[in-house]
């Protein structure tokens, strides 16, 4: 995906320098190869088991993107009603998405069963029984699967593990056995799956394969009460490398998920975001201005927390990059944006050799970037470029100030 070619960064045959210079900064980055060959991989470890891919949105949910992965054969997993909105703009098919979340609002359940939705993943008694007023009242049945919570450690950052007794995702095993049997009596409800999602950035295999053991316990139960069970939703969370992580072998993974599931006759439903994309992106950036402070050397660039804040909320490590390499010694920089906050750097002790106006590369980007921006500052969120080859095109241009007052008004004129 990137290369030099003397001296100089490419994505595939695109220079970064061009789309700087044609685009400006800062700028996501995607290629479409790395996507497509990240979600190829994936699905075709599963190739002896029936099983979808539902590519989870909220990863990176540009259309242009969700437009690719549709035509490549994934289903999707959406979390809120304008995610559905995106998937079906861009081609997707209703049937083939998996709606979770833990506060679906009644508008949400409505657009999406009218739209034909694949599953909707039921996180509490309370929303199963929402669920079954809403389609009684508009007479569809509702497909539906409970999400389990394991109570399985991902062995990842808190802020992202999901499958533990603590967190607000899902019911018990014991709570879920008695939501099955009075969705079992409810001729609104139609019993599709079971679902459950531990974690994310997650890179042991043991925590799935616990997960999976709870789920077929459950599995077992429910079917010898005459309740049965067309897919097991596994969710997300493969990790991916941004430094030294040794993520998991999707073959491997793949292995051991599909022996676990031997002379089993359910579907396997998948919902990976992060394995798909994050080392297909990149944010391109531009050095403002270098300074020091004491013992501390600062490199001020156009970007900020607003447009990647992964650093500032997880602590996130991502490798930062020169697009044109110099020859001079390298120094130890704090890379940090024009915001009016501490919390405000992308890197922290990084030994480049920066010049100004120099262009950066932030890399592992594609993944909980763009669509975590913001406009904190009233500044415009980035640009987004997708490279395919030699070509590349614009598939989200650069907000304008004139973009987010739009929607406001005076109080009076």
């Amino acid at each position: 995906m990137l290369h030099r070619v003397d001296g100089d960064l490419y994505m595939e045959q695109v220079s970064l320098t061009e789309i700087a210079e044609q685009h400006g900064t800062p700028t996501y980055i995607y290629s479409e190869t790395a996507i497509r060959s990240a979600y190829e991989a994936f699905d075709s470890a599963f190739a002896t088991h029936p099983h979808t891919v539902c590519y989870a949105v909220k990863a990176c949910s540009n259309i242009s993107i969700l437009q690719l992965l549709a035509e490549l054969g994934a289903g999707f997993d959406i979390v809120s009603g304008g995610e559905l909105t995106r998937v079906l703009r861009a081609g997707g098919e209703a049937r083939r998405v998996v709606f979770s979340g833990v506060g679906k609002q009644n508008w949400e359940i409505e657009y999406a069963l009218t739209s034909g939705i694949g599953c909707l993943n039921i996180e509490s008694a309370s929303e199963l029984q929402r669920v079954a007023s809403i389609a009684a009242a508009k007479q569809l049945r509702a497909p539906v699967s409970v999400r389990v919570n394991p109570d399985v450690d991902p062995k990842t950052h808190p802020y992202i593990a999901t499958g533990l007794k603590e967190n607000k995702f899902g019911v018990s095993a014991t709570e879920a056995l008695a939501m099955y049997q009075q969705a079992a009596k409810d001729p609104w409800l139609d019993i599709v799956g079971i679902d459950c999602h531990i974690g994310s950035q997650i890179t042991e295999l043991e925590p799935f394969l616990d997960a999976l053991r709870k789920l077929l316990e459950l599995c077992d139960e429910l079917e010898s009460q005459g309740i049965e069970i067309n897919h097991l939703d596994l969710g997300g969370g493969l990790g991916v490398r941004y430094r030294d992580e040794e993520p998991l072998d999707t073959e491997s993974f793949a292995a051991a998920i599909t022996q676990s599931m031997s002379g089993r006759p359910q579907s396997l439903l998948f919902e990976p975001g992060r394995i798909i994309v994050a080392n297909a992106g990149l944010l391109l950036t531009r050095v403002n201005t270098l300074k020091s402070n004491e013992d501390r050397n600062f490199a001020v660039i156009d970007a900020a927390m607003n447009d990647l804040i992964r650093p500032a909320l997880y602590g996130a490590w991502q490798e930062v990059t020169p697009v044109h390499e110099h020859d001079q010694d390298r120094k130890s920089w704090d890379i940090v944006g024009p915001v009016c906050e501490t919390g405000d750097f992308l890197a922290k002790d990084r030994e480049i050799c920066l010049e100004e106006n120099d262009l950066l590369a932030i890399l592992s980007a594609g993944a909980y970037g763009f669509v975590m921006s913001s406009n904190y500052n009233s500044r415009g969120r980035a640009a987004e470029i997708l490279v395919t080859g030699s070509e590349h095109r614009c598939i989200r241009r650069r907000e304008t100030i004139e973009d987010q007052l739009a929607l406001e008004s005076l109080r009076r004129q």
